[in-house]
């Protein structure tokens, strides 16, 4: 798929441009999620971190919205990769998982984070666009693994059992990429037994994203981490890329038409 004209994909290129995913993130994950944080910066409508400075931004631009009012980033990503952890002072994902068994691996490690899409422009383009500039990126580095935490909405347990037991027993990573909760904050994900899980709950109730990663051969860690300050029940998704089926790999890892990141 082509990008249409008014629409633009990039990296993050200076503290305005940050600003900006940080106003989209802010309306999204605060304004109609109800998230909070120590960080987040509510007279300035910005949902922001300590790890921000140091990630790589991929957006999603539309030309037409004003730039001088922050609105014009319609979808981002926040980008890791393992080369340049080190200067970033570890991954995000590190304060929810023990990545033990991806730091050792000695692959080439790409943590995506703090994906979010516009209002407006959700069910068309967008994610489309973004993932496959996100495949791009994984070509052009080299990337053969990612991961990133994910997020239900809500920390109601007995709510989420359904799709949960359905990760554990469906997608659980295999041992050599088995990231685990934190001790102190591990939650069982299989709470209810395999033969009590109604599949079709289960998918209703996966966010769409989680489910994009699904779909592409992805895995789920082990346990899931409340977030109570965030409003959300996290996992940790990892993708392979040495695991993903031909089919799959192809679909992914080409590069879109147009789909350059500037």
């Amino acid at each position: 798929m082509a990008v249409p004209h008014h629409l633009e994909l990039r990296l993050a290129r200076d503290a305005q441009d940050l600003r900006a995913a940080q106003r989209l993130r802010y309306e999204v994950f605060v304004a109609e999620l109800g998230g909070d944080g120590s960080d987040v910066d509510h007279d300035a409508r910005l949902e922001r971190d300590r790890f921000d400075d140091s990630y790589e931004h991929l957006m999603l631009i539309d030309l037409n919205r004003d730039p001088a009012g922050l609105d014009h980033v319609v979808g981002v990503y926040r980008l890791l990769r393992s080369d340049r952890a080190d200067h970033a002072g570890g991954f995000y994902t590190a304060t929810e998982y023990d990545l033990s068994p991806l730091l050792e691996s000695g692959r080439r490690l790409l943590e995506l984070g703090r994906s979010c899409v516009h209002r407006d422009y959700r069910g068309g383009p967008a994610m489309f666009l973004l993932w496959n500039a996100l495949a791009e990126y994984v070509i052009g580095n080299g990337v053969e693994i990612l991961f990133g935490v994910a997020s239900f909405h809500g920390t109601d347990l007995d709510a989420l059992a359904q799709p949960l037991s359905f990760l554990h027993h469906n997608h659980l990573a295999p041992p050599d990429l088995r990231v685990r909760a934190l001790p102190g904050h591990h939650t069982p994900m299989d709470m209810l037994a395999a033969e009590a899980v109604d599949r079709r709950a289960a998918l209703a109730a996966i966010p769409p994203l989680i489910k994009g990663y699904l779909r592409l051969g992805g895995y789920v860690g082990a346990g899931a981490f409340v977030d109570r300050a965030f409003n959300t029940t996290d996992v940790c998704l990892l993708m392979d890329t040495a695991r993903m089926s031909a089919r799959r790999r192809e679909g992914y890892l080409r590069k879109a038409a147009g789909g350059h990141i500037a």
